[in-house]
């Protein structure tokens, strides 16, 4: 979007009603077409053979797919962005445009676990070196670096158990040594941690969970720094990713009310979540914006909000079976995986051999909670219910 470097720069809601838009270019229409293309035709050879035409190939870009990571770019503060088909996807494009045969990367313990996977098999058969490292280091993690480490993979909070990391000082400990600092920030997106101004160098989201919103597209993005994005561009290029149009569109469509749907999804997260803390079944909830979380300080100082996902420990005694039961009768609650959604969703958390590099979290059973956008009263109702029926 273009602006007078002169203004002040736009607030995030501004950019989010307006990024990647160019209504003057496409006849005034508010949001940019949906372009289904493969074949691009030149008009003689000479244009074809020169490669400075705008649009070559469906797979190489379009306007719309081109709309979105203009629009992604914005609100990340980044150099360029690109496209992948989940938010999977995205971290394994953003881990192969930095890592050759031979290189040794770090990831956090507390990862989503599908990327722990991608790291167990592509990676570890292409000869590149994975260490685990546990999500509590901060000046620490210096020591774990080696001659041949080229990149650090984040996570904040971390999936399932929500601990808090110090980016910007891992970012530090990282560049010294010339290593890029990947994260995956789905939980806080860009609006409520620009992840590239805290020195992260290749920022990705599911676009899946709070871009779209609505539970019905798979997408990833990924964002890069000067450094990295290079590297991107080549590596999205190279391995064919593209998304379809109208996953884009919806992704784009989503995007425009995503500052409204985040503040309505913190709110009644926290609404829960304090009241959770109240309640006798429960010994402990892992939101790091609640002041008795661990990691709230890490949080405070550098998030500027939260989403409606966090998790919950059963008191000591409540059995697995039991919190099955919970989750079972709850009503308003979908039990399944993803979350971003306008729904709200519950999960079992099961972090029993997720982890290599640091102790499992102590407490009872656990229970990953994502609160929609219904009333939170209607929500707090569910829940109390779903309580009763395991005190009876």
């Amino acid at each position: 979007m273009p602006s007078n470097k002169s203004e002040p720069a736009l607030r995030m809601d501004t950019t989010l009603a307006h990024a990647g838009r160019h209504s003057a270019e496409n006849h005034g229409f508010v949001n940019p077409p949906v372009i289904h293309a493969s074949t691009v035709l030149f008009p003689d050879t000479a244009t074809m053979l020169s490669g400075k035409q705008r649009y070559v190939y469906g797979r190489r870009g379009t306007p719309t797919t081109e709309a979105l990571e203009e629009a992604i770019t914005e609100l990340e503060g980044a150099a360029g962005a690109r496209l992948a088909t989940s938010g999977l996807n995205a971290i394994s494009l953003a881990l192969l445009s930095c890592l050759s045969a031979g290189d040794h990367v770090l990831i956090v313990d507390s990862a989503y676990g599908p990327t722990r996977h991608f790291c167990e098999t592509v990676l570890k058969r292409m000869n590149i070196e994975v260490e685990y490292y546990d999500p509590a280091l901060r000046a620490g993690i210096a020591g774990l670096f080696k001659a041949n480490t080229k990149a650090i993979l984040t996570e904040a909070p971390g999936s399932l158990s929500f601990e808090m990391q110090d980016i910007p000082q891992i970012a530090d400990i990282a560049h010294a040594r010339g290593a890029l600092v990947l994260m995956d920030n789905t939980w806080a997106t860009p609006l409520y941690f620009p992840a590239i101004s805290h020195g992260v160098d290749l920022s990705i989201q599911a676009a899946t969970k709070y871009i779209v919103g609505h539970s019905d597209v798979m997408i990833g993005t990924v964002a890069a720094s000067e450094r990295a994005i290079e590297g991107l561009k080549t590596t999205h290029g190279a391995m064919g990713v593209h998304v379809g149009p109208d996953d884009v569109y919806l992704a784009l469509r989503g995007l425009r009310t995503m500052g409204v749907r985040l503040r309505q999804h913190m709110e009644s997260g926290l609404t829960i979540a304090r009241w959770l803390e109240t309640h006798p079944l429960v010994e402990r909830v892992r939101h790091p914006a609640l002041e008795s979380d661990p990691g709230h300080a890490i949080w405070k100082r550098d998030f500027k909000g939260a989403c409606g996902l966090f998790a919950f420990d059963f008191r000591k005694g409540v059995t697995i079976e039991q919190s099955h039961a919970f989750i079972d009768a709850l009503k308003l609650f979908g039990l399944g995986y993803s979350w971003g959604g306008f729904e709200s969703l519950v999960i079992p958390v099961r972090l029993a051999g997720m982890r290599t590099a640091s102790a499992l979290p102590e407490g009872g059973p656990s229970v990953r909670l994502h609160i929609g956008l219904e009333d939170v009263e209607d929500l707090r109702r569910d829940i109390e219910q779903a309580f009763d029926v395991i005190s009876r």
